[in-house]
Formats: structure tokens, C-alpha cells, sequence
């Protein structure tokens, strides 16, 4: 099924009261913007391999010409990448945004700018795609806060390190056809559906009690997180519980927690016993071990459609 049939039919499997959109279909020849709205670009290298993937694939790429700016640990002032941003949402030939890196900053964009303001329901400016993980989260949030599903999925720099089936996975949703459910590691319990709302686990905590927070009521919640010691995910973990959101959510989907090893010759629990202690007692379904996050391959995750988690089988379904 391809194109505007499958776009109808998931159009079709999202809730009335979810109302998110999924962008139209892209295809070779359309306009792709290039941003860097979080941290500075170092990987220059891998960046060109991103670009040159994308345009193999016959896309036309703006990239800004401050591609490298530099403001601190920022790819430049707020207000440079505020501009670059809301350029790129504005043009109407652009069909989709596609982040440089990670790292942070993004959040900083949204004490001025979100995608509510920029998209208030009149349909003046079509949907379009916004594609990256790790501190776009921010982004990813503040656009499915406007009604719009984003693809949290590699960025430019970690695009060309990706298996191949990784690859086709993200441009098989993009370009209007299906993807394959993931494989994990099941906790036991029932089978839930529920909304998919992915996530950096650190960007995602700092966003609670903002106007960037979701509707986790029937949520199937899916984090990641990088180079975060146990004790940290501990007590991020702790205020999403005291927070009451966890009793809103319907599943959790765990993907990969790399470089979180404990600190040296200081006692911790390892990061598997943390999310354990955590998440196990909550009485809600869990599958971990998923395929997505950071070091390794990072499998594309729509925002805001609907998916079935098995933690029964360990699956995490997007049919």
C-alpha cells in the first residue's frame, strides 16, 4: 500500500480526539530545509554523507548558509536559529525540515517560537515533515502540540552510519508507505494501544509543567537517552512518577540507554536495574530493548499515531 492509500488509511486509525496530521506524502524533486537548531556542527564528515543520502534520493536541499555557525556549545544565537526555523516552516515550496545534529538548544527556540502560533488551525501553511531525535524532541513535541505528527528518527549527522533497513524504514514512512513493527524484550501484561509519543528521556523530563507537554492520557510513552549516568535516569524517572503522568500513560516503550554506565569505583546500580525499579512496579505494559536511540541503529517513530504494544510478545506494532 503506498502513498495516498496509506495516508488514508492512517489517517483513518487516529483518534477524533488525537487530531494530529500526518504531513503528504514527499517525493523525489521536492524542496527539503536544512537546520541546525540544537548544538553546533562538529561531524562534518558524516553530516555530508546525511545530505548526499537524501539527495540520491532525488531531494532538493536548502541548506542554510550558516550551516556552521557557533555560539557557544549553540550552532548559533537563538534568534539566528529562531530565523532559520521559522523560514523554513514559512516557505511554501519547502515540503520538510531536516535537523543537522542534536545536542541542545532547541528548547531555547520555543521561549519565542512554537509551531501552535505558526499553525493556529487555519491551514494557511501546509503540514510539513520535521525529522531528528535527541534534542529535537523539543521540536517534535511543540509541532505535535500543533496537531502535526513529526518522525523522531536519525538526524543528518547519524543518518549514514544506520543499517540499510533503518534507512528505507525512515524514507518507507516519509514517501507514504508502511513500516514494520519493532522487536524487544516484553515485561509481561496485556496488550494496549494507545498514541506513540517518543522521546530523549532528558529533554522530555525538562519539558514537563511546560506548555510543550503532551496529552499523556492513553500514551504509549517511547524513551531513549545517551550518556546519562544511572543515578540521573533515577531521578528523572522519579519525577515522572510523582509527577502522576505515569498513571496516564498506557505503555511504555524503552529503546536504547547507551554510554550510561555507572561512574568508576563509585557504588550504582546499572541502568537496567534503574529503569527495573523504576518502571516494573507501575503496573503498566513495557517492552525495552528496542531498537531506537542513540549508538547504534535508531529506527524511525512517528508522533501521534496510534500503535499496539505487546509486552506479551515484546512488540511494538504500527499497523
Amino acid at each position: 500500500m503506498r502513498s495516498a492509500q496509506f495516508l488514508e488509511k492512517m489517517q483513518t486509525q487516529i483518534s477524533p480526539t488525537n487530531k494530529i496530521q500526518i504531513p503528504p506524502p514527499l517525493q523525489p524533486g521536492d524542496l527539503l530545509h536544512v537546520i541546525a537548531p540544537s548544538g553546533t556542527l562538529r561531524e562534518t564528515e558524516w553530516f555530508q554523507r546525511g545530505l548526499q543520502i537524501w539527495r540520491s534520493r532525488g531531494y532538493r536541499l536548502e541548506v542554510i548558509p550558516d550551516i556552521q555557525a557557533q555560539w557557544g556549545y549553540l550552532a548559533g544565537t537563538d534568534e539566528l536559529r529562531r530565523h532559520y526555523l521559522d523560514a523554513a516552516w514559512h516557505n511554501p515550496e519547502c515540503k520538510g525540515i531536516l535537523c543537522a545534529r542534536g545536542g541542545f538548544g532547541s528548547t531555547r527556540l520555543l521561549e519565542q517560537w512554537n509551531f501552535q502560533d505558526q499553525y493556529p488551525g487555519n491551514h494557511q501553511v501546509q503540514p510539513k515533515w520535521l525529522i531528528g531525535f535527541s534534542d529535537i524532541t523539543a521540536l517534535l513535541w511543540s509541532l505535535y502540540k500543533a496537531g502535526i505528527s513529526g518522525l523522531h528518527a536519525p538526524v543528518l549527522t547519524t543518518l549514514a552510519a544506520e543499517p540499510e533497513w533503518s534507512q528505507k524504514r525512515l524514507f518507507d514512512w516519509v514517501e507514504g508507505r508502511g513500516i514494520s513493527a519493532l522487536q524487544g524484550t516484553g515485561w509481561g501484561g496485556e496488550i494496549v494501544t494507545g498514541t506513540l509519543i517518543p522521546a530523549n528521556l532528558t529533554v522530555a523530563t525538562h519539558l514537563l509543567g511546560t506548555p510543550f507537554q503532551p496529552n499523556f492520557e492513553g500514551a504509549i510513552l517511547a524513551i531513549e537517552d545517551v550518556g546519562e549516568a544511572p543515578y540521573r535516569i533515577d531521578r528523572m524517572l522519579t519525577q515522572w512518577r510523582m509527577s502522576g503522568i505515569f498513571k496516564q500513560i498506557k505503555g511504555i516503550a524503552i529503546g536504547r540507554f547507551s554510554q550510561c554506565q555507572p561512574p568508576a569505583h563509585i557504588p550504582s546500580f546499572r541502568v537496567e536495574e534503574v529503569l527495573r525499579d523504576r518502571l516494573g512496579d507501575l503496573h503498566i505494559p513495557v517492552v525495552s530493548h528496542l531498537d531506537f536511540g542513540h549508538d547504534g541503529c535508531n529506527a524511525a517513530l512517528p508522533v501521534g499515531i496510534t500503535v499496539t504494544l505487546d509486552p506479551q510478545q515484546g512488540i511494538l506494532d504500527f499497523q
